[in-house]
């Protein structure tokens, strides 16, 4: 098989920790931004729900967006393994 196939990319730790700490920034600012507001507490209680469902909805699509790319690049090696059987063969 080839040789970039075997090669896995993985985040860098520096990567990681910024992505923990935005996300955490992230939902602390619009959580006090939620509480901040002069509204009644189930009007906040409604957007802090609504918050959270959007945070839901991205870790599932980001989920299927993963997988769709790895089952991607599982047909790719199949098929690369396969050209590479078939040119072996005739090579032969």
């Amino acid at each position: 098989m080839s040789e970039h196939l075997t090669h896995v990319d993985r985040p860098t730790s520096a990567w990681i920790s910024f992505s923990y700490i935005s996300f955490g920034a992230s939902l602390l600012m619009v959580g006090g931004g939620i509480f901040a507001l002069p509204l009644d507490w189930w009007v906040r209680a409604y957007l802090a729900m609504g918050v959270t469902m959007v945070v839901q909805s991205c870790f599932t699509f980001s989920k299927n967006f993963r997988d769709l790319h790895e089952a991607g690049r599982m047909i790719n090696r199949i098929e690369e393994a396969r050209t590479e059987r078939l040119l072996s063969a005739e090579r032969s």
